[in-house]
């Protein structure tokens, strides 16, 4: 059955890629898409491109703080920001791109952290507080915006799955909301008492400390805010429903992305958001979509791969350099032999 799933969940993932571009093609059909989005790219000002770059430092800050966050419930203290920034830079950035590790990114933070001693349990536990960390960020946002502003959902009306249409009454979608808010408060509550652990499948995660809570709940939100200020800062202003529609839309495709599997998202990301987005021309909120297409994935994707052959080139020089500082025990009892029949008389 593992092996099936090794199997199946790609195929969903591609499939998912297949009917979005399709379902795209047919939102742009009988345009000239091309030479409109590269009007729309040329007439962002400098100034929104600038503000566009601080977004994606922000919000690749935010993943950094998340490893933090994890290692000082660990209790590691002793590995240096830039490191870890490095480490989680990558983690992402290679992830967000394939799609399906999204969350987790273990092997590459196992092939870093254990470098610096974490043994493979410790990382496991990293891996799953980032990953909480995020769920939170997304809950609590998501609550929020649910609570606030529930006529935001009813832009996905049509777009959702039958059994989940629902969600898009406001009423609905506030009540949801309050039940998004209420597991939050739960969290916190539980991390304040030390409620009894979270047993999954055997996997245990115990309940933070409240100051590393709180820290959860201040990074996850920071890191989608970034992400979502990409796209604001790429739109015009003519038509742009403001912020907060962005992010409520924002957070919904990102999640329905990650729900499809799709190898980072393609196609699936963009049909929602573009179809959330009816006050605005399609080929405008497209031009707006490249650019965070560009900024938080793919400049990433390329300099993170980067930083893994440097990162292997000197584990590798290590690893040799280790070799010649120790050379194979029989051929220094080999020499040393040697040298002693050479002293006997």
């Amino acid at each position: 059955m593992k092996r099936i799933l090794d199997f199946f969940w790609p195929l969903i993932g591609f499939a998912a890629v297949a009917v979005s571009l399709w379902l795209l093609h047919r939102e742009f059909k009988g345009e000239a898409v091309g030479p409109e989005v590269w009007d729309h790219l040329k007439s962002i000002s400098p100034g929104h491109y600038l503000l566009a770059i601080l977004s994606t430092l922000v919000a690749y800050a935010a993943l950094a703080w998340y490893d933090r966050i994890a290692l000082l419930h660990l209790g590691v203290k002793n590995i240096s920001w830039v490191f870890i920034s490095l480490c989680s830079f990558t983690t992402y950035a290679l992830a967000h791109n394939i799609g399906a590790t999204v969350f987790s990114g273990g092997m590459v933070r196992y092939r870093a952290y254990h470098s610096k001693g974490l043994s493979a349990a410790q990382v496991a536990v990293l891996v799953a507080v980032c990953s909480l960390t995020f769920a939170l960020g997304t809950v609590l946002l998501g609550g929020i915006i649910s609570v606030l502003e529930p006529e935001q959902l009813s832009r996905f009306r049509g777009k959702l799955p039958g059994n989940l249409q629902y969600l898009t009454d406001p009423t609905t979608a506030r009540l949801v909301g309050v039940v998004f808010l209420s597991g939050v408060v739960i969290y916190v509550i539980g991390s304040v008492f030390r409620f009894r652990p979270l047993i999954i499948k055997g996997f245990r995660l115990e309940y933070p400390k409240p100051g590393i809570a709180v820290r959860q709940l201040l990074a996850a939100p920071l890191e989608l805010l970034g992400a979502a200020g990409i796209i604001f800062f790429s739109l015009p202003d003519a038509g742009n429903p403001g912020y907060f529609a962005v992010l409520a839309v924002f957070i919904a495709s990102f999640s329905a992305a990650l729900w499809s599997n799709a190898p980072g998202g393609l196609g699936v990301f963009e049909w929602f958001f573009i179809s959330a987005m009816p006050e605005m021309p399609k080929t405008q909120v497209l031009a707006a979509l490249l650019v965070f297409r560009l900024f938080y994935l793919l400049i990433p994707f390329f300099l993170s791969i980067f930083v893994v052959v440097i990162f292997e080139r000197n584990r590798l020089k290590e690893v040799l350099h280790h070799e010649d500082d120790h050379p194979p025990s029989g051929v220094d009892m080999k020499q040393t032999a040697g040298h002693d029949r050479a002293r006997v008389p």
